[in-house]
């Protein structure tokens, strides 16, 4: 429950394109290429923008901890 409370409070502070592809993907189940589409950006931009975001995450995780 503390470590969901902490993962939220992460997600918020993350940059907002970063936040969207990260609620996009994990929450509303979207694929790569669907996300782009949101977004107006290629798969391939996708991913590099959830890799940023997901390591962004687990940063801030470490760091709270």
């Amino acid at each position: 429950r503390e470590r969901m409370a902490r993962l939220t409070k992460a997600i918020a502070e993350l940059p907002e394109t970063d936040r969207h592809v990260v609620v996009l993907y994990f929450h509303e189940q979207l694929f790569l290429k669907e996300i782009g589409t949101v977004l107006g950006v290629t798969e391939s931009r996708v991913s590099q923008i959830l890799t940023r975001a997901t390591e962004r995450l687990r940063l801030k995780m470490k760091e709270q901890e």
